[in-house]
Formats: structure tokens, C-alpha cells, sequence
């Protein structure tokens, strides 16, 4: 049967990797919707490329660029906000949410409360609105598939019908370009050495992420969503290879493993294929070439923001909202110049010690307490906070 799909953050790198699947076998996909941000030209190239229903541009602005490059194609163009969250309404069977930030968290509930697969690969969807989003999916039936490479490992590991038997699960991080520095070097760490990931080819602000660790704390928060597990059965272990991408730990002893080269393609097939598996042209594991596998503890002083992130998590509420906001807005000043690196987990602490961190029940809440936290972490990054502040 042909899957109907709807691509939220078609122009992103996960959009174009899932578009690559879709288009390799063209008779097994129909697509309906693709959804970008602000790039009218290359949207529509891929509408036009796959024959897309509608392709939706949320900056309203781009409206007039939009149309005019699907002119004559027959394919409908919408713009803003709301057509976002219509263009998630449509009728497709599978939904892939990658669009980044708090723009994503409306049209990715949409779906779920439209009952559709969804395939989620925008961290704030769980880490903001995990309790809004899963509630929403049970109550209509929707099925969430986690894109992130080490959830979607623990997906293809854990047995549903054996979840009281799962102990724990471990997500591995690959320790970023700074596992080996020594901390009292960190403080003058530049952007570009950031952003250098030394498997994964990843945005700057994702990359910033995997150096501090605050990815892997959002991952945790994240997990503890999608397979309904405590914040202590979900632990971090540092696996430079970025082979083994995630492990559940049984109670009868047994470990389940997934393994893979470091290629967002592998993820993003097994949700859009599921519950069958299709062919990806990710590289192929060779294990008497790569020789070895390594595993160590985090180190809570070089990675301070994956303390920060499991402190939010116990906290709730709005904690993790704080957490991922002042957290964005502390990588941006980091890769503006403005704060040096070890600040953006010093910015992000402080913001969650100063604001309130009431329950969330919706998603005005969740917007609220985003806008908080950016402005407060804009404040201490414009009052050229330094980590020297806080002693």
C-alpha cells in the first residue's frame, strides 16, 4: 500500500535525508505536505520534485517567493503559522516532525491529535510538552516514533510487551571534540572547535549541544517520555565510536543493543518504513575494521549541563522548558562571540535557580514559560554575564 507523508522541516537535514528515502522508491510514497521555515526556493524544488499536494512556508513574507516558484505546477502554496499547523492536519498517514524550536511543538500535536504516525525528531516536542504530547497520543491513538539515533536504538531494542522487565536503558553520547581536554582549557574553547563533531555531520547549534552534553541531557528528559521510564533507569555512557547507539538492560540479565554507522538515514527508515523495515544506503558496519569499542562514565565536571538537565527533569513542571530555552539562547551568544563556552551551562543554571516553575496542562503555558526563559537568559548574556559571576 502507498504511505501517504507529510514532511514538517522538509529544507532541514533530516527533511532532505527522509526525502531521499521517500524518493528512492517513488511508488511506495505519496507525499501531501512539505513544511519549511523560510527557504521558498528550495521547497519548491522538493514540491515539485515529489509531486507534493501543498507545500506550506511559515514565514508568511515568503508567501510571494513561494507561489511564484510553484507556479503552473498545480501544487498548492500556503503560508504562516497557521497553515503549518493545517498542512499537520492533512490527511497523511505519516508525519515527520523536524521542524526545530517551539514553532514545532503546535503542527507536531496537531498530528497526534489527528490519531497519525508520527515521527519525532525535534527535541522540544518531548523535553516542553512530553506530558501534552504522549496524553494526547494515547487519547487518540497516534503512534510516536523517536528519529534521534540513540531513542530510535532504544525503540528497536525495547519490548513493548516486556516493559516491566526493562531495568534500565543506557543512551551513549560520543563525548564531543572536548572529552580529553582538560577542563581548565575549556574556558577559552572557540566556536569553530565546537562545532567540529568528530562523527556526526550536525547543525551548529546541535553540535554545540553534543560538546556541552546538553544533548544528552535533553535526551534523557526525552526518554523518560517516550518509553514511560524514571529519570534513574535511564543513565549516559560515553562511546566515542558512535557505534552502539543504545542498549536496554533486562531483568533476567540479557542487554539489547543497536549498532550502526553514525548516518541519520538508519534512524529516519526505520520510522518511515515501520513497522516494516526498507532499504537505506546508510555505510555498513565492518566490526574487524573498526577493531575496537570503548565505553567510559561521563565526567560530571567537563559536562556539568547533564547534571543541570537531570536536576530539571526531577524538578518538572517548567524546568525542562527553562532548561531548553535559556539553553538555546546561551549556544547563540556562544557562537555569537558574546559568552565563552563554559558560560552556556552557567546561564542556563542560573535561569532555572531565578525563574518560577509552575505546572504546564497546556500549550500556552509551555509558550510562556519559554518566553521567560529567553528573556532572562537574553538579560545575562546582555549583561555580559561571565562565569566569574556566580564565584
Amino acid at each position: 500500500m502507498t504511505r501517504h507523508v507529510t514532511i514538517l522541516g522538509s529544507t532541514g537535514s533530516v527533511g532532505r535525508n527522509t526525502l531521499e528515502l521517500v524518493t528512492a522508491e517513488p511508488q511506495a510514497y505519496a507525499v501531501e505536505a512539505l513544511v519549511a521555515l523560510k527557504s521558498a526556493e528550495a521547497l519548491a524544488v522538493q514540491a515539485r520534485a515529489v509531486g507534493a499536494k501543498v507545500a506550506v512556508i511559515a514565514d508568511p513574507d515568503k508567501y510571494g517567493a513561494l507561489k511564484a516558484a510553484l507556479s503552473g505546477s498545480g501544487i498548492e502554496a500556503a503560508a504562516g503559522p497557521s497553515a503549518v499547523v493545517e498542512a499537520a492536519r492533512r490527511p497523511a498517514d505519516w508525519v515527520m516532525a523536524a521542524i526545530v524550536g517551539a514553532a514545532g511543538l503546535a503542527p507536531t500535536l496537531a498530528a497526534v491529535e489527528r490519531g497519525a504516525c508520527v515521527a519525532i525528531a525535534n527535541k522540544e516536542v518531548l523535553v516542553c510538552a512530553g506530558q501534552l504530547v504522549t496524553t494526547a497520543a494515547r487519547r487518540h491513538g497516534a503512534t510516536l516514533l523517536p528519529v534521534d539515533s540513540e531513542h530510535n536504538a532504544i525503540f528497536q531494542c525495547f519490548e513493548p510487551d516486556q516493559s516491566h522487565a526493562v531495568e534500565r536503558i543506557v543512551l551513549t553520547a560520543s563525548g564531543g571534540p572536548f572529552r580529553e581536554r582538560p577542563v581548565s582549557a575549556m574556558a577559552n574553547v572557540t566556536a569553530a572547535e565546537a562545532v567540529a563533531h568528530p562523527n556526526w555531520r550536525m547543525g551548529a547549534k546541535i553540535s554545540v549541544d553534543s560538546a556541552t552534553m546538553m544533548n544528552k541531557g535533553l535526551e534523557v528528559i526525552e526518554a523518560t517520555h517516550l518509553f514511560a521510564l524514571r529519570s534513574d533507569q535511564v543513565d549516559v555512557v560515553v562511546h566515542p565510536q558512535s557505534v552502539v547507539h543504545g542498549l536496554v538492560y533486562y531483568q533476567d540479565g540479557s542487554v539489547l543493543a543497536q549498532l550502526g554507522s553514525p548516518d541519520m538515514r538508519t534512524p529516519i527508515a526505520n520510522t518511515l518504513g515501520w513497522p516494516k523495515r526498507i532499504p537505506a544506503p546508510s555505510p555498513r558496519l565492518d566490526l574487524a575494521a573498526l577493531g575496537q569499542l570503548t565505553f567510559e562514565r561521563p565526567d560530571p565536571e567537563r559536562f556539568p549541563a547533564l547534571r543541570i538537565a537531570r536536576e530539571a527533569l526531577e524538578e518538572g513542571g517548567a524546568a525542562p522548558i527553562i532548561l531548553n530555552a535559556a539553553n538555546e539562547v546561551a549556544v547563540a551568544a556562544f557562537l555569537d562571540g558574546a559568552i565563552g563556552f563554559l558560560d552556556i551551562a552557567a546561564i542556563v543554571e542560573e535561569s532555572l535557580s531565578t525563574l518560577d516553575r509552575p505546572s504546564i496542562a497546556a500549550l500556552d503555558h509551555v509558550y510562556d514559560a519559554d518566553r521567560a526563559a529567553r528573556d532572562l537568559a537574553r538579560r545575562l548574556v546582555g549583561n555580559g554575564w561571565r562565569r566569574a559571576a556566580i564565584g
